[in-house]
C-alpha cells in the first residue's frame, strides 16, 4: 500500500490550510476575531511575503512593500503581527512544525522495516517540499540574514529532520539491513539531496525531470550508499 500517495497533499498543505494552523498557534496575537477573515488575510500576507522575499529578499522588504503587495493597509497588517520578526517566526514556525510532524508520522507497517521507512522518508520529504516549495525556499535562502533566534529555529529544524533519518539508519544498522560506518555523517549527506529538489528546481525543469523520477533516483542512490540488504 502506498502510504505516501494516500495523503491529500494539495489540500492538507495548501496555503489556506497552513495559515489556518498559523492562526491557531498565534490566536492570542492576531486581533481579527473572525477565523475565515483572519485566515484569508493571512494567506494574502504570507503569499505576498514569500513572493517579495524571492524577488528582493526578506530583509529588504518593508512593511509598506508588504501592504501594497497584499492589498492590506499598514494598520491591517498590524492586526496580525507587531513587526517583521513576528511574521518571520510565523512562517518559519510553520515550516519547522509541519516538517517534524509529517516526517514523524510514518504508519506502523512502514516503521517496522527500516528500508521501507527510509524510502518513505525520502519520498515524503520531497513531496512535502514540493507542495510547500516557496516556504522551504524562503527558509533556506534567507536563513543567513535572520535574527539569531529565528536562525536557530531553522538550524534546529534541520537538525531534527536529520535526526529522524539518523534514527532509521541506526535501526537498520542494528538489525543488519544497512551497513554504515558513520550514521550521523550519512544522515547529514542525505539532507542536501532532498534540498536540491526545491532549491534548484530550474535545473530539473530544464532536464524535464519529474518528481517521481527524482524520488526514484534519490532513493536508489541512498539505498546503494547505505548498503541496503533487505526490505520491501
Amino acid at each position: 500500500m502506498d502510504f505516501v500517495k494516500q495523503r491529500q497533499w494539495s489540500s492538507d498543505f495548501s496555503t489556506e490550510a497552513l495559515c489556518t494552523r498559523i492562526l491557531e498557534r498565534h490566536r492570542d496575537s492576531v486581533r481579527v476575531q473572525k477565523p475565515h477573515v483572519a485566515v484569508a488575510n493571512l494567506v494574502r500576507i504570507i503569499e505576498a511575503t514569500l513572493k517579495l522575499s524571492n524577488r528582493q529578499g526578506f530583509h529588504a522588504t518593508s512593511l509598506r512593500d508588504l501592504a501594497q503587495a497584499s492589498g492590506l493597509s499598514m494598520g491591517g497588517l498590524y492586526s496580525y503581527f507587531d513587526n517583521k520578526t513576528t511574521l518571520l517566526s510565523m512562517i518559519l514556525g510553520e515550516v519547522a512544525i509541519t516538517a517534524t510532524e509529517v516526517l514523524g508520522d510514518a504508519p506502523k507497517p512502514v516503521v517496522d522495516d527500516p528500508a521501507t521507512h527510509l524510502r518513505w522518508l525520502i519520498e515524503t520529504h520531497i513531496r512535502l517540499t514540493e507542495v510547500m516549495q516557496p516556504w522551504f525556499v524562503f527558509a533556506y535562502m534567507e536563513a543567513k540574514s535572520f535574527p539569531s533566534a529565528e536562525r536557530r529555529l531553522v538550524i534546529d529544524s534541520e537538525a531534527a529532520t536529520q535526526e529522524i533519518f539518523a534514527g532509521v539508519l541506526r535501526r537498520g544498522v542494528g538489525n543488519g539491513t544497512f551497513a554504515i560506518a558513520d550514521i550521523e555523517l550519512t544522515a547529514s549527506l542525505i539532507k542536501p539531496l532532498l534540498q536540491d529538489w526545491y532549491v534548484k528546481r530550474a535545473k530539473y525543469r530544464r532536464r524535464k525531470t519529474s518528481i517521481d523520477q527524482y524520488i526514484a533516483a534519490v532513493s536508489a542512490f541512498i539505498e546503494a550508499a547505505v548498503g541496503r540488504t533487505g526490505g520491501a
